[in-house]
């Protein structure tokens, strides 16, 4: 029969898996907010993130109870210790999301977006899904060959980075400064997003491996 204590343990990991459910779709949503100028669509998503930020401290009481009430170790206070890093890493996250909607706010009932880079922005949002789930099953599987590849799916994402970066500072840009602010800003919210991903990634390796977070193998 499971002690208790165990039950606790699985009940914070799938906290942190929900945690990715909640920041994926805040992002699916903020990137059509900013596509479509949906202003419903991003108060919605700024609005949201209150559920995110209960679920980071919730999950942040978990950890410090089982930490000071069970006294665990090697992999068990892995598990709780990190997993107070990967909840912080999710939670700005979806902060990011936030701010992705912000912009669409503020531009509101224009786009923040020119049609040129549009597509662009669309990719920069199913990178960005695609990363967060994949971190999802991360997390549910302590899977570090899976964690070591979320580095590939972020240099899909920097590469569209540079990609609208070199855009605006073409001669041939002509939206003024205002936009290239706006897009420019976007832009690094969706690598920033990625990069949390890589970070929670590399915990999973030191959950799993015992490896240090700096030299966690993962570029």
């Amino acid at each position: 029969m499971r002690s208790a204590y165990h039950e606790q343990l699985d009940q914070f990991d799938d906290g942190l898996v929900r945690m990715t459910t909640l920041v994926n779709a805040a992002m699916i949503r903020a990137t059509n907010a900013l596509l479509d100028a949906d202003l419903e669509l991003a108060e919605s998503v700024i609005a949201g993130d209150d559920q995110i930020d209960a679920l980071a401290h919730d999950l942040e009481d978990e950890a410090l109870q089982l930490v000071a009430l069970q006294a665990p170790v090697a992999t068990d206070l892995r598990v709780l210790l990190s997993g107070l890093r990967i909840s912080a890493s999710l939670e700005r996250m979806g902060d990011l999301a936030v701010h992705v909607a912000k912009a669409a706010r503020l531009r509101y009932p224009a786009t923040a977006v020119p049609s040129e880079l549009r597509q662009v922005i669309i990719d920069m949002g199913e990178v960005a899904e695609r990363i967060v789930q994949r971190t999802g099953e991360v997390l549910a599987d302590r899977d570090a060959t899976k964690a070591a590849a979320l580095a590939i799916i972020d240099d899909e994402m920097d590469s569209l980075h540079r990609q609208l970066f070199n855009a605006v500072l073409s001669d041939d840009w002509s939206h003024g400064v205002e936009a290239a602010i706006d897009v420019t800003l976007v832009s690094r919210y969706y690598e920033r997003f990625a990069d949390h991903a890589v970070t929670i990634g590399k915990r999973v390796v030191h959950i799993v491996t015992g490896e240090p977070y700096s030299t966690a193998g993962i570029e």
